[in-house]
């Protein structure tokens, strides 16, 4: 009876800072709870719904909207965060130095990152989140968490009316300038994770 009530507790938590279901645009809240055991957190995609869960366990840590590859570029499978980097920077053609911050790889040349998000998937096979959020994945996995990616996942029925819509396919890229500045990777204010 204690667990399900802390589980309740955490899900109420999430879906009064996610607003359920809603559609925004830029401006975009998450709370993510802190794990007791971070070797037990776990990843899962669900690339139908583009909705990203981290959890521990059954205890559900995050859920947030991401954007994931169109034509099925994302994939799927079971794989482990390989690589973390927070100041991470495209290195490719065209747009080299854009910012991919909050850098979180399950494959070479793959990865969960800050960016824009879509209402349909659009990316190259990248998993991309708001800032809000992707910090806070960045703060919750490590290398070694599995991360399990298929066209959909359980948690969708669970948990997928916790998860707020997110769509920021007409906002504009910020100047350039600002995008090359090492303040683009600054955190978010306040904690990233919260204690249950």
């Amino acid at each position: 009876m204690k667990h399900f009530l802390k589980v309740f507790a955490g899900l109420a938590g999430v879906a009064i800072l996610a607003g359920c279901s809603s559609r925004v645009g830029g401006s975009y809240s998450v709370k993510a709870f802190a794990p007791n055991n971070p070797a037990a957190v776990r990843v899962k995609v669900s690339t139908s719904t583009q909705n990203i869960y981290v959890l521990e366990g059954d205890r559900l840590l995050m859920a947030v909207q991401g954007c994931v590859g169109a034509n099925g570029a994302t994939g799927s499978g079971s794989y482990r965060i390989m690589e973390k980097i927070k100041n991470k920077r495209r290195v490719s053609q065209p747009d080299a130095g854009y910012p991919m911050a909050y850098w979180c790889a399950w494959k070479s040349a793959y990865g969960f990152h800050e960016g824009f998000v879509h209402p349909r998937p659009r990316t190259h096979g990248c998993i991309r989140m708001h800032k809000e959020a992707a910090a806070r994945f960045y703060a919750l996995v490590r290398i070694g968490t599995p991360v399990s990616i298929a066209s959909s996942q359980p948690e969708d029925g669970k948990y997928g009316h916790f998860v707020r819509k997110l769509d920021q396919s007409r906002d504009p890229d910020p100047p350039r300038a600002v995008m090359m500045s090492e303040s683009w990777f600054r955190d978010p204010a306040g904690p990233l994770l919260v204690r249950q």
